[in-house]
């Protein structure tokens, strides 16, 4: 049965960034079929008023690591190397697949809240991370993060390889494409050329996309040099094969001039992060040099424990007051620009059609309360939404067609039992 979302505002994040008053979407199984100015006559399916709210695409966090919820506020005050190796590293030691579903659930339904409807997960135990991606309805494109440490290389062998190749059979494609895998590296400084040449193959061979954490920090970056003859990360990975298909690069806070046009080259999506990059002590990724050679640049939390929090209307709005400080120009980024890397910037990124209220498009939907005391007056909806909104304003998520949450009620996570899960299982795990 069709779906028709009326008497909303919508703002549609096509081209020429139109807001329509007193709006209709019409929904059919998971794709947009209708939309306009006028209420169509003589509809007969379910009809939701949106009591006169802010209609907007899904947002697309394109990179998280959501099981790190578990680890919001852990390990502060330290930069990402010290901060991975003292402290996240020796508890994920620890993980299990009850532990990290309990804590996956816990970031989903955080994410859903704040209007989240698709997402580009990295992270181990992989299986169990799907397995409540495929239970909460959202779109997700997941991968597990390969690392190859070991000098010697055998893929028969490699954990991540045998991980990627069990991932894809049984989970690449489900659900019409709403579960995707993609192929992945941790980082180039977590890797070796052997596992890099194998990710690379095995992406292009089974048309997978591909994940990995790209100049993050200048000493990543600079080390990187040191090992592979004064080629940086971009370079070094580009040369190996990884960047052959769709591919997403987190972070790209160091990168230099001559990488940004590879990216551009090779259609490589660059995925900002800028509260985990300023908490880290990471630096602030060129966005705005990034964007003028070409490059996509979607937006991203990176894991709770470097964000905090998973609410990407914070995000979003940091993304562009941050590139306007640091350049000394309103206008470096505004919020048209930061609108659109959260949203069609990010299914570009993932090579879905999602982030657009349009005609073909999947339906990944969001209703903001327009009568929120933080959102009047209105004096331009887009100004609202980049600046002034919050995650808690989302009274609807409506993923793929269906509505998974609205009006503070999660309606495929029983989230008091994933609070007792975590707080009665996962965390006596990983901290007792």
């Amino acid at each position: 049965m069709a779906t028709m979302i009326y008497n909303v505002t919508a703002v549609l994040m096509d081209g020429g960034h139109t807001v329509l008053p007193g709006a209709y979407v019409v929904v059919d199984g998971h794709r947009i079929t209708d939309f306009g100015a006028q209420r169509p006559q003589g509809f007969t399916g379910k009809c939701i008023d949106g009591k006169g709210g802010i209609l907007m695409p899904g947002l697309v966090n394109a990179h998280t690591h959501v099981p790190m919820t578990a680890m919001r506020g852990y390990g502060d005050g330290h930069d990402l190397h010290e901060w991975l190796n003292q402290y996240i590293f020796p508890v994920e030691a620890k993980w299990d697949d009850r532990a990290v579903r309990a804590c996956a659930a816990l970031g989903l339904a955080e994410m859903i809240s704040s209007g989240v409807t698709c997402i580009a997960d990295m992270y181990m135990h992989t299986d169990a991370v799907l397995r409540e991606v495929d239970a909460a309805g959202l779109s997700a494109n997941v991968c597990c993060g390969g690392v190859q440490f070991e000098e010697t290389f055998d893929p028969e062998k490699n954990h991540d390889c045998i991980v990627q190749r069990e991932l894809t059979e049984k989970w690449h494609g489900r659900d019409d494409g709403r579960i995707r895998v993609d192929a992945s590296l941790h980082a180039e400084y977590t890797s070796r050329e052997g596992l890099c040449r194998w990710m690379a193959r095995f992406a292009a061979d089974h048309g997978l996309g591909m994940h990995v954490h790209l100049s993050e920090t200048r000493k990543e970056h600079e080390e990187c040099k040191l090992r592979h003859g004064g080629l940086t990360p971009a370079a070094y990975l580009a040369g190996l094969g990884v960047f052959d298909v769709r591919a997403i690069a987190a972070h790209c806070v160091w990168t230099t001039p001559e990488d940004w046009a590879l990216l551009a080259e090779k259609g490589v999506s660059a995925v900002y992060n800028p509260v985990s990059n300023l908490k880290l002590g990471s630096g602030v990724a060129p966005v705005v040099d990034l964007r003028g050679a070409g490059v996509n640049v979607a937006l991203g939390t990176d894991g709770v424990s470097s964000n905090n929090c998973t609410d990407f209307f914070g995000d979003l709005k940091l993304a562009a007051i941050l590139q306007n400080g640091v350049r000394h120009d309103p206008m470096a980024l505004t919020a048209w620009d930061a609108l659109e890397m959260a949203t069609v910037n990010g299914g570009k990124a993932l090579g879905r059609k999602t982030g657009r209220i349009e005609k073909g498009y999947d339906a990944d939907l969001i209703l903001l309360d327009a009568e929120a005391v933080n959102l009047i007056p209105c004096h331009d909806a887009a100004n609202n939404l980049a600046y002034a909104a919050h995650g808690s304003n989302v009274v609807m998520n409506m993923a793929r067609g269906k509505v998974i949450y609205k009006n503070g009620e999660f309606l495929t996570i029983d989230i008091e039992r994933v609070k007792k899960e975590v707080e009665g299982y996962a965390l006596p795990l990983l901290f007792g």
